[in-house]
């Protein structure tokens, strides 16, 4: 293998957040998840760039590989103009054949690269002939099958629950506008008044909805799947997915710290 590809920075792209991560060398091939060595969270507004600079520190963006996995168009759009003007000469925006993955999809380019990542990085954490689910709790929430041979194999999406929020008050009359980032800790069922019902309703909604697609997809599979959560969201609700679900903070970017080790080869 040439490690040509390192170090790179990876860029996971979403629908309100730029995630970045700094990986200095290729993962080991030890089966564990490659961990970047500094991350940096920023939101989808083009000012927000600036950030990077400092956050590189002595290091120039020139000087190193960009990977971007990306679900926002205009986003990433946006970056990618800022690191040609910063003279970075090596970027590449990741699509699905670029991923060491099998998909049993008819459209495998036509799933989110987000999705596909995760996939990718939970074939490095699964037991040898172990399904697994990959719950990504973002603006959306995905919940997606990896089968026991690695293959990706689809899966569904709902609304996260900060999505759910704006809905209720965009598209009601009185409903007001909750701010989901204050429930870390989970709400009462019953709520006995307007916004306790409503956090109540949208908290409960998705984390049932989740825990009833994984036990509808364990239903199907010859073994228990494991489970891996990602995303804003996860740590304050995985031990309400599943009593063994893994908590991994960077999946995405480990699978694109593998998907670069991948086409290096």
């Amino acid at each position: 293998m040439t490690l040509s590809q390192f170090p790179l920075i990876a860029v996971d792209v979403g629908n309100s957040r730029v995630k970045l991560g700094r990986f200095d060398a290729a993962p080991a091939a030890d089966g564990q998840l490659p961990s970047p060595a500094a991350t940096l969270d920023l939101g989808a507004d083009a000012a927000e760039l600036a950030k990077i600079g400092p956050w590189l520190g002595s290091s120039a963006a020139g000087d190193l590989r960009w990977h971007i996995g990306s679900v926002q168009r205009s986003v990433s759009s946006t970056l990618i103009d800022w690191l040609r003007g910063q003279n970075v000469q090596h970027i590449t925006l990741l699509a699905s054949f670029d991923l060491p993955l099998r998909a049993t999809l008819p459209r495998p380019d036509m799933v989110g690269i987000d999705r596909l990542l995760g996939a990718v990085a939970a074939n490095r954490l699964r037991g040898p002939d172990r399904p697994a689910i990959v719950v990504d709790l973002g603006t959306a929430i995905t919940v997606d099958l990896v089968d026991a041979d690695g293959a990706f194999a689809g899966g569904a999406i709902l609304p996260g629950i900060g999505l759910s929020a704006r809905a209720l008050h965009a598209f009601t009359d009185l409903l007001p506008e909750l701010q989901m980032q204050a429930l870390a800790e989970p709400p009462a069922a019953l709520g006995t008044d307007t916004i306790a019902a409503m956090r109540a309703g949208i908290y409960w909604g998705a984390v049932g909805g989740v825990r009833h697609l994984i036990d509808l997809l364990a239903r199907q599979l010859p073994r228990p799947p494991q489970v891996f959560l990602t995303g804003g969201a996860a740590p304050a609700v995985a031990h309400l997915i599943a009593p063994d679900a893994q908590y991994q903070a960077h999946l995405v970017l480990a699978g694109i710290a593998l998907t670069a080790a991948h086409v290096a080869t």
